[in-house]
């Protein structure tokens, strides 16, 4: 029996491998199928809001019978390293303290922040909450899927691990989730000290995109 299913995803490089193939209905979106299932996914940008404008956009056009959050997440311990996937079994919204179940059959916990995680805070949220991963995105998602009464999914890649030292990418967020990549660069191009990470976390962050394509597709053949 087909689904109808919304992937929702921040940046499209999270994106690129599972899409591969499919036909681009618009800047940063696309639409396909996973095996039987009529699927559209979308780069809608990072944080909350991004979130939210893209699951209603999708639902004005698409009528998805479920949603999943996807993409890259941050590593807040060692048990998880730089170019893997996990499905997410639970997401932990930290300033609400409210907690979302997803219907992955297995996996890890997930905190939603509304901020962007620097390594010195990771060890002490992965304490507090228990959590292996973090990302910005998810529980807004999971929050849609519950008020409307969807499946909820969540399928995350780890782009950096628990230790490494990025720059603050919150302070380069547009009001639209999008990276203002001009400051950004210009940021970084004067501060040397965050050259190697970046490199790093550009391929793992490509390794992890991968892997998570890999995962969701098997994962979703398997759950619907």
């Amino acid at each position: 029996m087909s689904t109808r299913i919304a992937i929702v995803a921040a940046i499209p490089g999270e994106l690129t491998p599972l899409v591969k193939g499919w036909k681009q209905t618009g800047k940063y979106s696309w639409s396909g199928k996973l095996g039987e299932h009529e699927c559209v996914a979308v780069a809608g940008g990072m944080g909350a809001a991004a979130a939210n404008r893209a699951v209603n956009a999708v639902r004005g056009s698409f009528e998805p019978e479920v949603l999943v959050s996807y993409g890259w997440a941050g590593a807040l311990t060692c048990g998880l390293k730089p170019g893997m996937a996990s499905g997410i079994t639970e997401v932990v919204h930290l300033a609400s303290g409210k907690r979302y179940e997803s219907q992955n059959a297995e996996g890890t916990r997930l905190l939603t922040l509304n901020y962007v995680a620097r390594a010195a805070d990771k060890r002490k949220l992965a304490e507090q909450n228990r959590a292996v991963l973090v990302d910005m995105e998810a529980a807004a998602v999971a929050r849609l899927a519950k008020e409307y009464r969807l499946g909820f999914y969540c399928f995350k890649g780890v782009s950096d691990g628990y230790l490494d030292d990025l720059p603050d990418f919150g302070r380069f967020i547009s009001n639209q989730g999008q990276l203002r990549m001009l400051p950004f660069l210009q940021f970084v191009g004067m501060r040397p000290w965050y050259w190697r990470s970046l490199a790093k976390l550009g391929t793992n962050s490509r390794k992890a995109a991968a892997e998570l394509a890999d995962l969701t597709r098997e994962s979703l053949r398997q759950s619907l």
